[in-house]
């Protein structure tokens, strides 16, 4: 059997100027509520595939839509305000 040897070169591979910028940082950082909310809308929808349409399961539908829509508001925001640039 041979033994697994990881080469620096492979593991080490993306030179520093590769890596995200502060301002870059800070644009995921300030959508990361909008990212959360989008994935509790993809969660709920995976739900319902899984089982009936019921008053409960259309419910959590439209609030988790609507907390992407209202995430997605605070963002617009934001950016034409000026604080996102």
């Amino acid at each position: 059997m041979n033994p697994i040897v990881t080469v620096p070169d492979v593991v080490f591979a993306f030179p520093d100027f590769m890596e995200p910028t502060d301002a870059e940082l800070d644009a995921i950082e300030r959508e990361a509520p909008l990212i959360d909310a989008e994935l509790e809308l993809l969660d709920v929808q995976i739900a319902l595939l899984d089982r009936p349409a019921s008053a409960l399961g259309m419910r959590q539908l439209r609030r988790a839509a609507n907390k992407v829509l209202a995430e997605r508001a605070v963002l617009a925001n934001r950016v034409t305000s000026g604080e996102a640039a």
